[in-house]
């Protein structure tokens, strides 16, 4: 089982893919891909490299235990925990799609 996650553009903020297709910030709203959606999470990475928007794309092996995504990788598990340094208002850019540079 995968997730996808990495961070936003401007924010820096965590940020995990969820079944709506929607970066959010809550690991437990990732959408889990089971090892047949290959061509749906393969789909989901190239739409967001379209995009622009999220920083360090990565494929995050998980596992379920009782309906909790659990990371099994060490740095996800530190990411999921919450920021180690001071978090910035996230830029939603879901709003209305511009990216200030």
């Amino acid at each position: 089982m995968e997730i996808l996650t990495g961070n936003e553009l401007m924010s820096g903020a965590t940020v995990y893919l969820d079944r709506q297709g929607n970066w959010v910030e809550e690991l437990q709203q990732a959408r889990v891909f089971l090892a047949e959606e290959l061509e749906a999470k393969e789909a989901a990475i190239a739409a967001t490299k379209r995009t622009g928007r999220i920083n360090s794309l990565e494929v995050e092996i998980v596992k379920l235990a009782s309906g909790v995504i659990q990371p099994t990788r060490l740095r996800e598990l530190i990411r999921a925990e919450g920021p180690t340094a001071p978090r910035f208002d996230r830029q939603h850019l879901d709003e209305d799609g511009h990216v200030s540079i």
